[in-house]
């Protein structure tokens, strides 16, 4: 199911901010947690079912798999791949503007630093207490976990997104996809921001020979995590309304 869209015209700076920074700072903190706890519910899911078919959402997988593929096994991979792949991005959304601002690249930054943490520490956490499943009623289980994951995801890049005080680079990418390119669309946004981390994977495959964390979770999120992100605009704190949206000149 697609979310529903009206064609939006924006100028270079189409709204102000209308919150309180106390407001805005309790907002991301909250969404900054459900976006980490997402992503690691879908990652380690996918990792713990055997035989293993389930993934983890797109970004998530394209990311831990170079990740893994350039850095082996170290036990602060998902860290520095997190963080380092995002921050490439960032370079790119700088291009898709047409305007390179320092204080964009940084807010990025400023989001990376405590997400990519977060998804260090519940990664290892999760893995600790989260079995390996092999009973149909464990897989169903990991399975439904794994959805739920992708779902907190969408509803938390809603909900930082509208806040718009500093955001992950891949969602920064979307929201100016979503608004200069794709006529307020998001989920076609989404689909067109999956660009990089199909090129992360392809880079992946011919340094490893595979992949994984790919699966029918992964399938869900790209066709659902956009229409997610949609309703969640209108259902999830629904007088929040996108705050001091910038899509460049």
């Amino acid at each position: 199911m697609n979310a529903v869209h009206q064609p939006v015209t924006l100028s270079a700076q189409s709204s102000k901010r209308n919150i309180s920074m106390a407001a805005s700072l309790g907002y991301f903190a909250i969404s900054l947690v459900i976006n980490s706890l997402g992503n690691v519910l879908t990652l380690v899911t996918s990792t713990h079912i055997h035989p293993s078919f389930l993934g983890s959402a797109y970004w998530t997988a394209a990311e831990s798999n170079l990740g893994h593929a350039l850095l082996g096994n170290n036990s602060m991979v998902l860290f520095w791949a997190f963080l380092v792949l995002g921050m490439i991005i960032s370079l790119l959304n700088a291009a898709l503007m047409h305007h390179f601002e320092w204080q964009r690249v940084l807010g990025n930054f400023a989001f990376l630093l405590p997400f990519s943490l977060f998804i260090q520490w519940f990664g290892d956490i999760f893995n600790r207490i989260m079995p390996n499943a092999y009973s149909p009623g464990m897989v169903t289980l990991y399975v439904l976990i794994n959805f739920i994951g992708v779902a907190c995801m969408g509803t938390a890049i809603s909900i930082y997104q509208r806040v718009n005080l500093v955001l992950h680079p891949a969602d920064d990418l979307t929201q100016i996809l979503r608004y200069r390119y794709c006529h307020g669309n998001v989920t076609l946004a989404m689909w067109f921001s999956y660009v990089p981390p199909t090129i992360m994977g392809l880079i992946a495959v011919l340094m490893t020979g595979s992949l994984v964390n790919i699966g029918i979770g992964t399938l869900f999120a790209f066709l659902f995590q956009g229409s997610i992100t949609g309703i969640a605009d209108r259902i999830v704190f629904p007088n929040l309304k996108h705050q001091a949206l910038d899509v460049g000149r």
